[in-house]
């Protein structure tokens, strides 16, 4: 979707927006944390978000696949910064075609500043020397796919302190294409409210956005303001100076001051707030609070569907996705980005028929052999494993193998029975509650557009010993209205579905629409899941020495467990599931696995395989 858009729906529904800048980190690692911070801080709800281009193009590619992740991963609009400065039109040629691959509709236009070794901006043989030449030469190339903003200074820039020769560059800017305007930061809100009303009077009538930079620490606030050489209001001045050595109370103060600097923005009638986050969220995320722009409990207030959508090339009208990968979103983003299409409306013959292979980047087992030991210990025991998926219930935790993120509130009202299933053995990766006509505007349950009405069946997805998956099943078969798929690593599947076709788990009731099913159950996606929850599970096993009873441990559950999802089918049901389990435990969940393991103690200890003749479970009082 085009910013210039999103600007008008801000200003037409008087309802404040917001977005958020983030810059190529230098570090690999560096790029790993930011993306997990873009990742949080989509639930802030930002607008889009922009990305910008290192100097002198240095970090061209990593902005490329920022942008890529950010779009399709993420889901987040995204502007791409694009810069003059030592770029080719060749180079501008191969970032725009990486911007459109991705997905992205948004370009920010700049000059750019000089590379550092550089003290004078000079243009390159072939490339641009203003804003104004790259506006046109993409607007020439692309016509309307990209809609194209320009930089607007309200104190002058570096090499022009001229405001005159600065507004006439910015006029011929707008006329030659660009449609919306992100000014430089600045603090003196009066000084931005003048330099408005100068552009208006100039004959510019394109939305304005105004570039907040909160306050993290005194001195990096002085810093940014002496390198943008913006005025600072003498009250602010007063208020930092006695707290300068105190960053957590120079957060606090600066909070005040930027709130009310936005505030005096919007009642102006600006309706976006642009802020450079300097890759940070704590100083960002006070300022909005303190505005009233998010929500209580840090999760979106409207969700178009109940998984997050991508906004990758070709992706935006998908609507409906399998389950499994509830937890993981960038997998199954990843494991689908080679479809021709993708299911809209239905789950059919639209989908392409293979899922991608699972040695692609971003499917297997995130963090290091290191970090993931220090977060999930050296299980010896399979209550060891139990009572780490219970810290995860209890959020004590933030992630498992198959989960990247933490449990959300949707799964309160069940918590109780998975927190009991995992203490009896019962491994739960992923599950739902029934949902009975929850509004669209619910904050937990809701989504869609206003008015409507969503719909859940109770949904279950464990890993379970193979010296009770027989009982389980005669239950589950006993019951008419629960389905239920059993796979184990090697492939053995059983199932009760009446086909390979989808069993819809979600859906939703909206005015003017037809029934939206946007979350579904079938063979072929559970049989490609099955694959990726073994890995995964193996993966975490190698992180632990050949030698460990964690390594022979967790690598038993996945070569001998069974992978079971269940569905109740009658979302009247609220836990209508947890029943099947009355009465059933985990044998010897307290016994060792030792290593090495001695082959005649291999077979049915702790319940790793089917041979043993214990029985599978116990009398519960």
């Amino acid at each position: 979707m085009h910013i210039k858009d999103k600007l008008a729906e801000a200003k037409r529904t008087g309802r404040p927006m917001f977005s958020f800048e983030f810059f190529p980190p230098k570090t690999e690692q560096g790029v790993q944390n930011l993306y997990e911070r873009m990742d949080r801080m989509h639930d802030l709800g930002p607008s889009f978000i922009d990305v910008t281009w290192g100097a002198g193009g240095r970090l061209s590619h990593l902005t490329c696949e920022m942008v890529n992740v950010a779009q399709t991963v993420y889901g987040l609009e995204t502007c791409m910064h694009l810069t003059c400065t030592d770029m080719e039109s060749e180079k501008v040629d191969d970032a725009l075609k990486e911007a459109y691959k991705a997905g992205c509709t948004n370009i920010l236009a700049l000059r750019g500043d000089p590379p550092r070794e550089k003290e004078k901006w000079e243009a390159v043989k072939g490339g641009f020397r203003y804003a104004r030449d790259l506006v046109i030469y993409i607007k020439q190339k692309y016509g309307d796919h990209f809609d194209i903003g320009v930089a607007g200074y309200p104190e002058g820039c570096e090499d022009q302190t001229d405001s005159e020769i600065l507004m006439d560059h910015l006029k011929e800017k707008v006329d030659a294409g660009g449609s919306f305007i992100v000014t430089q930061m600045f603090y003196d809100v009066d000084i931005f409210l003048e330099w408005v009303a100068k552009v208006r009077a100039k004959g510019i009538t394109v939305p304005i956005v105004p570039g907040i930079m909160p306050i993290h620490t005194h001195a990096a606030f002085l810093r940014r303001a002496n390198w943008a050489n913006c005025h600072v209001p003498k009250e602010w001045i007063k208020a930092l100076e006695p707290v300068k050595n105190d960053d957590a109370a120079v957060r606090e103060v600066g909070k005040g001051l930027v709130a009310e600097m936005c505030q005096k923005i919007i009642d102006a009638g600006i309706m976006h707030l642009h802020f450079y986050t300097m890759n940070l969220a704590q100083a960002t995320r006070m300022v909005l609070d303190e505005l009233g722009l998010t929500s209580l409990n840090g999760t979106p207030s409207k969700k178009a569907l109940p998984w997050r959508q991508s906004l990758g090339l070709g992706r935006r009208e998908e609507d409906v996705r399998p389950i499994f990968w509830k937890n993981r979103n960038k997998s199954y983003v990843v494991r689908t980005q080679d479809w021709d299409e993708f299911p809209n409306g239905r789950w059919g013959d639209s989908r392409s028929p293979a899922f991608g292979e699972l040695d692609a980047y971003g499917i297997g087992l995130k963090g290091t052999n290191e970090q993931n030991i220090k977060l999930w210990g050296t299980p010896k025991t399979i209550r060891d494993v139990a009572n780490l998926f219970v810290r995860f219930l209890e959020n004590k935790i933030k992630s498992l193998p198959w989960s990247e993120s933490a449990i959300s509130s949707e799964a309160d009202i069940i918590k109780d029975e998975l927190l009991a299933l995992n203490r009896r053995g019962f491994l739960t990766i992923n599950s739902q509650p029934s949902v009975n006509g929850a509004r669209s505007d619910d904050p937990t349950y809701g989504w869609g557009p206003h008015g409507g009405y969503c719909y859940q069946k109770a949904y279950l997805e464990l890993l379970i010993t193979p010296r009770l998956i027989s009982k389980l099943i005669q239950r589950i078969e006993n019951e008419s209205d629960i389905s239920y798929y059993a796979v184990n690593k090697a492939g053995n599947l059983r199932t009760n579905a009446p086909g390979d076709g989808p069993n819809a788990v979600t859906w939703g009731v909206f005015p003017g629409k037809e029934i939206v099913q946007p979350t579904i159950v079938e063979t072929i996606s559970f049989l490609a899941w099955k694959d990726e929850a073994f890995r995964l599970g193996s993966d975490w096993a190698r992180c632990h020495s050949v030698a460990s009873p964690s390594r022979h441990l967790i690598d038993g559950i996945m070569e001998n467990w069974y992978l079971v999802n269940i569905v109740h089918n009658d979302f009247h049901q609220t836990h209508g599931i947890f029943t099947l389990f009355d009465g059933l435990e985990v044998a010897d969940m307290d016994t060792q696995a030792d290593a090495p393991m001695p082959s005649n103690l291999r077979t049915g200890l702790n319940g790793l395989n089917g041979s043993s003749s214990e029985p599978g479970e116990v009398n519960m009082p």
